[in-house]
């Protein structure tokens, strides 16, 4: 193999923190699609462009999604990455991995990728990134032999995720781990052929403390949260007083609502205002629980900026029994699908659909009726319309 110099990328190895350009190294000693890659991204640190070409239909057999093309504009100069394409593997829930399971994809990656990955992408899964197309096929085979399968590209249902929930975090309210179970067998059909206007993300967080950004970044965000009142340990409140915990400070006037006060010796929650933060919650952890009443909220609508500038979801369903069959929840996520499906033109995210169309389509089209809890905003006009039959009931 050539040796590449490669003085721009070295700069990136100083410093206290770990290089990928250290792992890119370690990869190819042995690895000729790797050491091109060294070579290509030099290249491009050296003139400031980029070599990539993506696209090109690219997969495995019953698949439309999965595997992302990537090509090299410099095939000739750099022949271990003229195919060097990125395949998607479903994480398991909560990113749980066995360690064998874990050694066992990275040596067929070494036997049929190029060794490099990513531990995650945004959305999930494990990125394996650089394979040759001709060697798609028989990895897919022996990895899906072992009960592995790939995740979600283009336009389609993107791999669910969510945090590891009750298996491990106190504060969990929901059974994050086994909702994402369901929904990723549930929608494997749109997980795996993509059919759509454009990728439709799913997240789930076991509290508004949203370890997994879905609020951020999925366009269906299920947060955990509780519909009675705050547990409150008053003894409690008083011992982190008496430690040195300026409650007023750091919890009365952090709270969003101005739903909490504190006399100096007992702290008060208007729980009607409060809005299952979980700020108070996470200061004061042997203070205060959620409430025993658990379930979820869900929210609609978070995206990167794409044809318009990014966007936070907002709530859909301000409460969903947390214990109630999935059957509840996908059904309502296969109505917002539907809607999206019929009403969004080619690349257009479902909250950028419902900025176009309105809050009150939608709401319409999915049988939901209108809450206060729904507003993002105040109104920009002082007009409202209405049909007749509004009125009806």
């Amino acid at each position: 193999m050539k040796k590449y110099d490669t003085p721009l990328l070295d700069e990136l190895e100083k410093g206290p923190w770990p290089s990928f350009v250290t792992e890119i190294k370690n990869a190819a000693k042995n690895n000729e699609m790797s050491n091109d890659e060294l070579g290509q991204l030099e290249k491009s640190y050296k003139t400031k462009r980029g070599y990539w070409k993506h696209g090109g239909i690219v997969g495995v057999l019953g698949y439309g999604g999965g595997v992302i093309g990537r090509y090299s504009n410099l095939p000739k100069e750099f022949p271990g990455v003229d195919h060097f394409h990125t395949v998607r593997i479903n994480q398991p829930s909560g990113f749980y991995y066995k360690t064998e399971d874990v050694r066992m994809i990275m040596n067929l990656w070494d036997k049929y990728g190029s060794g490099l990955t990513n531990m995650h992408g945004s959305t999930g899964d494990m990125v394996l990134l650089g394979c040759r197309t001709e060697a798609l096929e028989p990895f897919f085979a022996e990895v899906s032999s072992r009960g592995w399968d790939l995740g979600g590209s283009g336009s389609a249902m993107r791999t669910p995720s969510c945090c590891l929930g009750q298996s491990r975090c106190e504060w969990a309210n929901i059974d994050t781990m086994e909702l994402c179970y369901k929904l990723t067998h549930k929608f494997q059909d749109e997980l795996h052929r993509p059919m759509w206007p454009y990728k439709f993300k799913i997240k789930i967080a076991g509290c508004a403390v949203d370890c997994v950004a879905a609020i951020a970044r999925a366009d269906c965000s299920v947060i955990g949260t509780w519909k009675d009142d705050i547990q409150k340990d008053d003894k409690a409140v008083t011992a982190y007083a008496k430690a040195g915990m300026d409650i007023q400070a750091e919890i009365v006037d952090m709270c969003p609502t101005g739903c909490m006060g504190w006399d100096g010796k007992k702290l008060s929650i208007n729980n009607k205002e409060c809005n299952r933060c979980m700020h108070c919650i996470t200061k004061m952890t042997k203070a205060l629980k959620p409430g025993k009443k658990k379930g979820l909220t869900l929210l609609i609508g978070a995206k990167a900026p794409i044809v318009v500038g990014s966007l936070m979801s907002w709530v859909i369903v301000p409460f969903m029994e947390g214990v109630a069959p999935i059957d509840e929840l996908s059904d309502m996520i296969d109505k917002i699908i539907e809607w999206w499906d019929d009403t969004a033109k080619p690349r257009e995210r479902i909250g950028e659909v419902i900025e176009e169309k309105g809050m009150r389509s939608f709401l319409e089209a999915i049988g939901v009726a209108p809450d206060p809890r729904q507003v993002l905003a105040p109104r920009k006009e002082p007009f409202f319309f209405y049909k007749d039959e509004d009125f009806e009931k």
